[in-house]
């Protein structure tokens, strides 16, 4: 799986007022790349999006905005 130059022209800008997350945008890890794409697989590669992030402090601000967009998060439930 090797990135085929296809993501190019689904690349998202960057979101100047909340997280790239929270604004639906996926991280593709083998094109390196925020995608903005409906699909759960990327379309150049088809390797599976990344949704969440991995970094604590980025994960702890999708939560606080998700908090305050009305979505009720507990411990135990999936973002």
């Amino acid at each position: 799986m090797t990135c085929k130059g296809i993501c190019i022209r689904h690349r998202a800008q960057k979101p100047s007022a909340s997280g790239r997350y929270t604004s639906g945008q996926k991280r593709c890890q083998i094109c390196e790349i925020f995608i903005k794409w409906d699909g759960l697989w990327c379309p150049c590669c088809g390797y599976r999006l990344r949704t969440k992030p991995r970094n604590k402090k980025y994960k702890a601000r999708l939560r606080t905005g998700q908090n305050q967009q009305g979505i009720i998060y507990t411990r135990y439930s999936k973002l």
